[in-house]
């Protein structure tokens, strides 16, 4: 009876990691891969450089970025495609205590995400952080804000990933 309860606990989970491993091999999960790596990153308004090392996770399945600047600013995202919603997903938190909630999906080669915070004085602010391929290996992140929905909008970041050596 032992052997028969541990074969079959085994063949279950045999069939848990087989489906795991195909549950995040479709092509959608793949669209944000060229943001994985070790980079450092500049923003033109501060000449600081950061660093931001970007991994997949939990069986291909999850982007993890970890983002620290010299200064001491400190953040970590989780990003995911969401099958069932089919668009991504990113939450971000921090050490000034932001946690920022997006959506959105792979537009023209960049990605595309967007989601709402609100200030002190209660005002919806749309967030839109775009993730742009560019040439020699490079990645921009570019993050804007509007007050007006959508009306117009101004660059709270504009950093470029360059991959580390």
């Amino acid at each position: 009876m032992k052997s028969l309860i541990i074969s079959v606990f085994s063949l279950l989970l045999f069939t848990f990691n087989l489906q795991a491993k195909e549950s995040c091999a479709s092509s959608e999960y793949q669209q944000f891969d060229f943001w994985l790596g070790q980079w450092q990153v500049t923003n033109p308004e501060n000449n600081q450089v950061s660093e931001s090392k970007i991994t997949k996770i939990l069986g291909g399945c999850v982007i993890l970025e970890e983002y620290k600047t010299p200064s001491g600013y400190e953040g970590k995202s989780l990003n995911i495609y969401d099958k069932q919603q089919q668009r991504w997903h990113q939450s971000w938190t921090d050490n000034s205590g932001l946690l920022l909630q997006l959506n959105g999906e792979f537009i023209d080669n960049a990605m595309v995400l967007t989601g709402v915070i609100v200030d002190s004085k209660g005002t919806k602010l749309l967030q839109k952080i775009t993730w742009s391929k560019l040439e020699n290996n490079k990645v921009r992140q570019h993050w804007q804000q509007s007050n007006n929905a959508g009306v117009s909008w101004k660059t709270l970041f504009d950093g470029t990933y360059t991959a580390k050596k």
